[in-house]
């Protein structure tokens, strides 16, 4: 009797808030108390691309788009650690719990696949948003760059992190090893963020490869969080902000799927 209560009360939009705020804790959790791997060394990898660049290119290369160098390749590089750490941080915890068989402790709790979704994302957005933090306020205390619309920054920051970390539930899902989580990041997670514009301006690409990256909704993350820490974007904010909405849509959507059906999770 008490059973079907409680299921009639889900049934009417009761969310099992205490569960969900428990999952998100345990994630969030997760990335803090190893904080050295998870927010020192982004930070490091970061300055180290950074120092990489000012030696090799940064004396010879004239401004892009109007602004230095330096300056042009920052908010790319922010995006794209900020992005290699929220999809990390949802991957590896499936993908961990598959392979230690207590993916069952996640899935028994009276959790709905929503739930479930908003609890991984917890992790992989908090992760992925003092990432962005740490490395802008780097950026604006070492360049000297001022940002010049934080709202702006902060939303792409945030789209970034929960579009991967979305896709970080769908590879750990899809996954039953370490192995094929590797081969996800390096062939495809890797490229696509190196690929959107990262280190260029795509205007000095040809006609087709511009097609190509346009393809690319990591390249509007990249250019929308370079809009709001230099001002100037290639492609309009507003046209970024629909297409990663849409595309973050789709994959937790996904993600919700795939929990509902058990896909690769129940035996």
């Amino acid at each position: 009797m008490q059973a079907e209560y409680s299921e009639q009360k889900r049934k009417f939009g009761r969310i099992n808030w205490l569960g969900t705020y428990t999952l998100a804790q345990r994630e969030i959790r997760r990335f803090v108390v190893v904080w050295t791997q998870t927010l020192l060394a982004p930070l490091v990898t970061a300055a180290l691309f950074l120092a990489i660049f000012t030696v090799a290119i940064g004396p010879t290369r004239g401004d892009v788009n109007g602004v230095p160098f330096l300056h042009f390749i920052a908010p790319g590089i922010l995006m794209m650690t900020v992005i290699q750490n929220a999809f990390a941080n949802t991957s590896s915890s499936i993908t961990v719990a598959k392979v230690q068989g207590n993916i069952v402790d996640t899935l028994m709790p009276p959790l709905s696949p929503i739930e479930l979704v908003a609890g991984y994302l917890a992790g992989a957005i908090g992760r992925g948003m003092l990432v962005a933090v740490v490395i802008g306020l780097g950026m604006s205390l070492i360049l000297g760059i001022e940002i010049h619309h934080p709202i702006w920054a902060l939303v792409f920051a945030f789209l970034g992190s929960a579009m991967l970390g979305g896709l970080g539930i769908l590879a750990g899902v899809y996954s039953n090893k370490f192995d094929q989580v590797a081969a996800i990041t390096n062939f495809i997670v890797t490229p696509l963020a190196f690929l959107s514009g990262t280190f260029y301006s795509i205007d000095a690409l040809p006609p087709l490869i511009q097609t190509l990256t346009r393809a690319n909704p990591i390249y509007y993350l990249i250019d929308g969080v370079r809009y709001g820490v230099l001002g100037g974007a290639e492609t309009g904010p507003w046209l970024g902000l629909l297409i990663c909405v849409v595309t973050t849509g789709c994959i937790i959507a996904i993600c919700w799927a795939w929990f509902r059906k058990g896909y690769r999770l129940k035996p």
